[in-house]
C-alpha cells in the first residue's frame, strides 16, 4: 500500500518548502481529507478533536492560492479566543518565513485588548493578505473601513461550536454578509450542535463534510481515575489528591466561572497555590495568568471549558474534573490537555451518582476507568460503581447454569422438585469454587 505523503497534492514548490521546514513527513487523518478538497476550492465542514493537525489542514491550501502581487485581503481566519488567534497567527508567520515570503506576503492579527485607533492607521496604509483574529475586532475594522473583505477568496471559522457557545456567531454573520457570496468557507468544529445548523445552511451549499473518528477518545498513555464524592466538598478531596500527586501542572475543571472562582478561593485558603483561567478575566488578567503559567509559578490552575479549547498550555501532567462535564465531547477536550507529545497523563474525576450515565457512555467509547479514594495522601482502590450490579448478574448467571446442569428424571416421583433444587445448589457451589480457583 502506498504511503500518504504531501507530494501527491497539487501544492506549489513554495508550500512544499513550508511542509519540509515544518518537518511534516505524512499528513494526519484530517489533513488527508481536507487538503484535496480545500485545494480544489471546495467549501467544507471539518470535524475533529484537539491536536488533530487541523490548523495546517486549512493553512497549507490557503497559502497555496495566495497572490502577493495583489494588494488586498485574500484570507480571513477567525477564532473564538484571543489566545487561539495568537497561536494561529504564530503558525501563519512561521509558514511565511519558511516559504521565504516575508517581503511578499503580509498577515495581520486583529484581536481586542489592543489600541483600536493605531490598528486602524496601520491597516489603512497597506492591506494584509491574511487576516487572523476574533470576530468582534475584525468586524470593528470592517465598520471603520480600515479593511475591505469583499475581494477575499476564503473564510475560516475555527472552533465553530465554541464560537456559538460564546455568542460570537452573530459577529461572524455580520462579517460574512459584507463578503462575496461565493467565498470558500472552511468551518472546523469538534462537535456540530443542532443550534449551529441554521448558520451552516445559510452560508454553505452542499459542503464537503469531513469527520475524523479514527482518533481514540483519549491517548493510550492516559490513565482515567474515578473518585466518588459522596457528599464531600470537591475542595477537600482535591487537597487530599494534592498530597498524593506531584504534578508538573494540573488543570482543575469546573462547569462555569462562578464555580471556578469559589473553588480557587477555597483551595488558596487551604494553602494550595492556585491560578485561575476563565472567560470572566479581563484581557490584562488573562495575559498575566498565561505568563505566570509559562513561568511555572503555579502547579494548579482552576479553569472552565474555555481553557480546554484554543489555549495550548504546555506541560499539563494531570487533569482534575472537580465537576464532571455535561457531555462526552467536553470530557474528551478536557483530558486532551494532557498526555500530549508522547507524555504520560492522568485524568482524575470526582463523580456523583448523576454522572454515571456520562461515565457509561465514555466506557462504551472505549475508555477504561479505575476506581479510587484518597485517604491521608494515599491512593486506595475501591469497588467500581457497578460492582453490585456485576455481582448480581454473576449470581444470576450461576443460578441459570447450575439449573441447566440438573437432569430432569424420566419418571417423576414425589419430592423430585426438592431433589432437583438440592442438585442445582450443589452445582452452584461447584461452579463458585471453580470460579474462585480461576481467580
Amino acid at each position: 500500500m502506498s504511503k500518504h505523503t504531501f507530494d501527491q497534492y497539487a501544492i506549489t514548490s513554495t508550500v512544499s518548502r513550508v511542509v519540509e521546514g515544518l518537518g511534516f513527513k505524512e499528513p494526519t487523518p484530517i489533513q488527508k481529507q481536507v487538503l484535496p478538497a480545500a485545494l480544489r476550492g471546495e467549501s467544507l465542514i471539518g470535524q475533529s478533536h484537539t491536536g488533530s493537525g487541523k490548523t495546517h489542514a486549512y493553512l497549507l491550501p490557503l497559502l497555496n492560492q495566495l497572490d502577493g502581487e495583489k494588494d488586498q485581503v485574500q484570507v480571513i481566519i477567525t477564532a473564538p479566543t484571543r489566545e487561539l488567534a495568537i497561536q494561529i497567527q504564530e503558525e501563519v508567520k512561521k509558514a511565511i518565513q519558511l516559504a521565504g515570503k516575508e517581503e511578499q506576503w503580509r498577515s495581520k492579527l486583529l484581536i481586542g485588548g489592543t489600541d483600536k485607533h493605531k490598528m486602524v492607521d496601520k491597516l489603512s496604509s497597506r492591506a494584509p493578505h491574511i487576516v487572523v483574529g476574533t470576530p468582534g475586532r475584525i468586524l470593528d475594522m470592517v465598520k471603520e473601513k480600515a479593511i475591505d473583505l469583499y475581494q477575499a477568496k476564503a473564510f475560516v471559522l475555527d472552533e465553530a461550536d465554541l464560537m456559538l457557545d460564546l455568542g460570537f456567531i452573530e459577529d461572524v454573520d455580520l462579517i460574512l454578509v459584507r463578503m462575496d457570496e461565493n467565498v470558500q468557507m472552511l468551518v472546523f468544529s469538534a462537535t456540530i450542535p443542532e443550534r449551529l445548523q441554521p448558520f451552516l445552511k445559510k452560508y454553505l451549499t452542499n459542503p464537503t463534510h469531513i469527520q475524523i473518528e479514527d482518533n481514540k477518545p483519549s491517548p493510550e498513555s492516559m490513565e482515567h481515575r474515578l473518585i466518588p464524592l459522596r457528599h464531600k466538598e470537591p475542595a477537600d478531596v482535591i487537597i487530599e489528591i494534592s498530597k498524593a500527586i506531584q504534578p508538573y501542572l494540573a488543570i482543575i475543571f469546573t462547569n462555569g466561572k462562578d464555580h471556578a472562582d469559589e473553588l480557587a478561593d477555597k483551595l488558596m485558603s487551604r494553602g494550595l497555590e492556585t491560578g485561575i483561567l476563565h472567560g470572566g478575566l479581563s484581557p490584562r488578567e488573562r495575559k498575566r495568568m498565561l505568563k505566570d503559567l509559562q513561568n511555572l509559578r503555579y502547579q494548579y490552575i482552576v479553569a472552565t471549558d474555555l481553557a480546554s479549547r484554543g489555549i495550548d498550555i504546555q506541560g499539563v501532567s494531570h487533569v482534575i474534573n472537580a465537576q464532571m462535564p455535561k457531555e462526552e465531547e467536553f470530557y474528551i477536550h478536557r483530558v486532551g490537555r494532557t498526555a500530549r507529545a508522547g507524555l504520560q497523563g492522568t485524568a482524575i474525576n470526582l463523580y456523583k451518582e448523576s454522572d454515571l450515565p456520562l461515565i457509561q457512555k465514555l466506557e462504551k467509547k472505549g475508555l477504561s476507568f479505575e476506581f479510587f479514594e484518597v485517604k491521608k495522601g494515599e491512593w486506595k482502590e475501591v469497588n467500581a460503581y457497578n460492582e453490585r450490579q456485576t455481582r448480581e448478574r454473576h449470581a444470576s448467571d450461576l443460578e441459570k447454569k447450575a439449573k441447566q446442569m440438573v437432569r430432569k428424571p424420566k419418571k417423576v416421583k414425589p419430592g423430585y422438585k426438592k431433589k432437583m433444587k438440592q442438585q442445582a445448589d450443589k452445582n452452584k457451589r461447584k461452579l463458585k469454587q471453580e470460579r474462585f480457583r480461576k481467580k
